[in-house]
């Protein structure tokens, strides 16, 4: 057993590997015989069931061949499985694979029963001259049979390595380096929207100082396309690596200790047992001042500690890892790759701005790969920008997207990405497996956890964008987690399945929704999504009841900023409640929540859902919930389609509030009626001042001074229906005192725009401009986007009456495209500030007008309120 004359004697930290063939339960006490006695000859065992990986098993086994000094056959009765669309089984195949100049130890057990196909096989080994087969009695008896079978191997290699002379270093390593086998990946396409990452990691390299920067994202994210493009750029870069770029794939490579030989491999370094690999990679790299780039690391983590000691055995070298899960070693540089942007994000809402956004320049370049006479049009254009922002600007996903048009439009393929999974397969066939369907990239990605990390990830599934670690251990614990939730998190977040940002100093977190979507797959097929939507309802419930005591008070920027953290899960609790049936607890949530859904603009929707509510038939839901219900749907409909009926309506809820006990509910419900009454076209203003007074009275002596001020803005518009001005102007102050007085931000920004709308119309202008930036500014901080525009208006009119058109425009358009977007619209008979626009364009400035309210419909309403708070242009103009 001469092996070609190849003489390897390794050091204890290069050991022998001992591959081991059998069947594995019906031989399981041998193979763990084989082990100890590989193992007492400090040996390495390579055994598939040590290694098992989430890879395909013939692609494992291959891999362990590949890299095995050493195989070991034992065979007993069974043939083994054939899998299917293969013609033998993975016991015949790993014989089949052996290289001709790797010693075959056989092994067979006496007195056994072989199946016909094994007696085959056992045939065409005995007639195999190299290899050797001896047969055994018992697992004792295979495990000194083994261990003196490889002490003889081991002796015959030394004595093989004496007899030759050992080459000089200079001789064992070839003259220059093979570096077409590590050549950079010629690109297919061109890199889009990576400037920025490209420039950056980069920098990095360019330090000496920096010896591994890891490109760190989730599967799909174009990490290996930027590797590309980085080593591209840095081959071109003699100074820092005039000895260039290698690119070494590592997809198929699976175990920590195959990792050097690959490199070796890739760079023409090979093993020949000669000196040790690390020694001819130290001879071979010496004084060579280059950039590897190691793609595909992350089922390589383990093998970390490797990549540190590369910096020793090629000290000149700079090491780039792509990977989806950090190595989190000593020097480790991480650049994260982001989606690709899908917007400005000055004016996230801008279907303009978000045409030239790098995931729409993707999807449109890869649609015209696939369908040449594709074209983005008017009639199209808000299809394709909404592709990008459901699929979050991940490369792979707009390709798959992009793959689709040529059976779809556009907007047929946004109305199929509810459930995006199904839809987004068949990427081109030269990508890897993993990577031809989003599926597959998850399912790799999940794959290399362990079971306690992917029940956690499955769990969060149940999450909308946006949970803070309170959230996510209350989960744990309703839940109960078997697990460290820190650690886990840790892990998730690291391997890119998870991410967290930092929100005002909080850890917030939200996932892919293709790894969501994945998560809720899971749970449905394990049964157990109802019961995890179930905990994370309580766990929101807990939050509304909490939070939601100090949303009219001194505590309300607090509460608004921490349910601003979770507002989709908010929205997404209440939704399970009602469309389970639980719509006592929904009713119950929602209105803790009333001031909340109003700043954050969700009355109208959480109107939808109590629509479910009123609909329930007579004495399926207790009276409180049915008020509840009915007031939210006044709400929306004395807006939208204000009606006598309305108020009516809300008199019946007051009743069922005060049934219940509920005098705060009874007060609200009385003084929104006086509300309604005046929005309607002809209202009975004597009976609405009479609700609204009663209410104000009534809130004054619960100590609700945001609910005082709300009734006596309202008072103070009947002062302006009817032309009262003086005595609204003296409503608005006495509303903007209770909601200072309170500590309520939210109703003092209502009742100051109002105070300043009233100054206004009597030609203080310059008294109201300052009111109107204070409620611009507080509904900043509340993230008010209607106060915002109720404030722009103001500014707008303020601008006009000065005859400062571009101002007035900007202002005017931009508030007009934030109520388009939310729905919100004040009733006809108070919007007051197109009077002073109108005035302005018969002066002969019609034109100039409406191009810059044009542009301000192009704003968003953050970057709106930027320009109108700073006196100037908005950092996105």
């Amino acid at each position: 057993m001469s092996d070609g004359g190849r003489a390897r004697i390794r050091t204890p930290d290069q050991r022998l590997r001992v591959f081991v063939s059998s069947t594995l339960r019906e031989l399981e006490a041998e193979r763990r015989a084989v082990r100890g006695a590989i193992e007492r000859l400090r040996l390495a065992p390579v055994m598939f069931e040590l290694g098992a990986r989430p890879h395909p098993p013939r692609d494992l086994y291959r891999a362990y061949l590949e890299q095995s000094d050493v195989f070991v056959g034992i065979y007993a009765e069974r043939y083994g499985w054939v899998a299917p669309g293969e013609d033998v089984s993975g016991l015949e195949d790993e014989y089949r694979l052996v290289r001709p100049s790797m010693p075959r130890l056989i092994y067979l057990r006496e007195g056994a029963t072989r199946e016909p196909r094994l007696d085959e096989l056992i045939e065409r080994i005995q007639a195999d001259d190299t290899a050797s087969y001896k047969t055994y009695r018992s697992p004792d008896d295979l495990a000194e049979l083994v261990e003196a079978d490889l002490a003889t191997l081991l002796a015959e290699r030394f004595d093989a390595a004496v007899a030759r002379p050992v080459p000089t270093p200079d001789a064992s390593v070839p003259a220059a380096l093979d570096l077409l086998a590590a050549r950079i990946p010629s690109p297919y396409t061109r890199l889009i929207g990576r400037e920025r990452e490209v420039r950056d990691t980069l920098a990095l390299l360019a330090d000496p100082g920096t010896r591994l920067v890891t490109l760190l994202g989730p599967g799909g994210i174009g990490k290996s396309r930027l590797a590309i493009a980085v080593a591209e750029a840095a081959a071109q870069d003699g100074d820092r690596f005039p000895d260039g770029a290698a690119f070494v794939p590592l997809e198929n490579v699976l175990e920590p200790a195959l990792l050097l030989p690959a490199i070796g491999a890739a760079i023409g370094v090979r093993d020949t047992g000669e000196l040790p690999l690390e020694e001819r990679l130290a001879i071979a790299l010496r004084g060579r001042r280059m950039l590897f780039v190691l793609d595909n690391f992350e089922q390589l983590v383990t093998a970390a500690p490797i990549v540190v000691r590369l910096f020793t055995i090629a000290p000149d070298a700079s090491f780039l890892v792509t990977s989806r899960a950090v190595l989190r070693v000593r020097g480790e540089r991480v650049v994260e790759v982001p989606p690709l942007a899908t917007h400005d994000p000055a004016s996230p809402d801008s279907i303009a701005r978000a045409r030239s956004s790098p995931a729409v320049e993707l999807l449109v370049e890869r649609a015209h790969a696939v369908k040449p006479d594709f074209e983005v049009t008017a009639a199209n254009v808000e299809a394709i920008v909404g592709i990008c922002r459901v699929l979050e600007g991940i490369p792979l996903a707009i390709e798959l997207a992009a793959a689709r048009m040529r059976v779809l439009t556009p907007a047929g393929i946004l109305q199929r990405l509810d459930h995006q999974l199904p839809l987004l397969v068949d990427a081109s066939r030269d990508l890897p497996p993993r990577q031809r369907t989003l599926r597959s990239t998850i399912e790799w990605s999940t794959g290399l956890l362990t079971e306690p990390e992917r029940r956690v990830l499955r769990d969060l599934s149940v999450f909308s964008p946006g949970f803070t670690l309170e959230s996510i251990e209350a989960l744990g614990e309703a839940r109960g987690w078997d697990a460290d939730v820190m650690v886990v998190l840790e892990t998730l977040v690291d391997s890119s399945l998870l991410r967290q940002e930092d929100m005002g100093g909080e850890p917030v977190f939200s996932m892919l929704a293709t790894v969501r979507e994945h998560g809720v797959e899971r749970l449905r097929e394990a049964g157990d999504e109802q019961a995890a939507r179930d905990a994370h309802a309580a766990v929101y419930l807990e939050l509304a009841r909490r939070e939601g005591r100090g949303l009219g008070f001194s505590q309300q920027v607090g509460a608004v900023a921490r349910l601003n953290l979770e507002r989709g899960n908010l929205r997404t609790a209440v939704r399970h409640l009602t469309s389970g049936g639980d719509v006592e607890t929904a009713a119950d949530m929602a209105w803790r929540l009333f001031l909340y859904w109003w700043v954050g603009e969700f009355l109208i929707e959480v109107a939808m859902w109590m629509d479910e509510v009123v609909a329930s038939p007579p004495g399926a839901v207790s009276p409180r919930a049915t008020a509840i219900a009915t007031f939210y749907v006044s709400w929306r409909d004395m807006w939208l389609a204000p009606s006598h009926e309305i108020p009516t309506a809300l008199l019946g809820a007051a009743q069922a509030f005060a049934d219940s006990g509920d005098e705060l509910g009874a007060t609200m419900a009385v003084a929104t009626a006086g509300l309604a009454e005046i929005n309607t076209a002809d209202p009975d203003i004597p009976q609405a001042s009479a609700w609204l007074q009663d209410g104000a009275r009534r809130f004054r002596e619960l100590g609700a001074g945001w609910g005082e001020s709300l009734a006596l803005v309202a008072l103070g518009r009947i002062s302006v229906l009817t032309g009262d001005l003086e005595a609204a102007t003296a409503d608005f102050r006495r509303a903007v005192e209770a909601a200072v007085g309170s500590g309520d931000r939210f109703t003092a920004s209502v009742a100051t725009h109002h105070l300043g709308r009233a100054l206004l119309l009597t030609g203080a202008r310059d008294d109201a401009e300052p009111l109107f930036l204070d409620a611009v500014a507080t509904s900043v901080g509340l993230r008010h986007e209607e106060g915002i525009a109720y404030g722009l208006e103001g500014l707008a009119a303020v601008a006009a009456a000065r005859d400062d058109v571009d101002r007035a425009g900007v202002l005017a358009g931009a508030a007009a495209a934030i109520r388009a977007r939310t729905a919100v619209f004040d009733a006809p008979a108070f919007v007051f500030h197109t009077r002073y626009l109108d005035e302005l364009a018969e002066r002969g400035h019609a034109e100039r007008l409406r191009a810059a309210e044009q542009r301000g419909r192009d704003y968003g309403a953050f970057e709106a309120a930027e320009y109108a708070l700073t006196g100037g242009a908005a950092a996105g103009s």
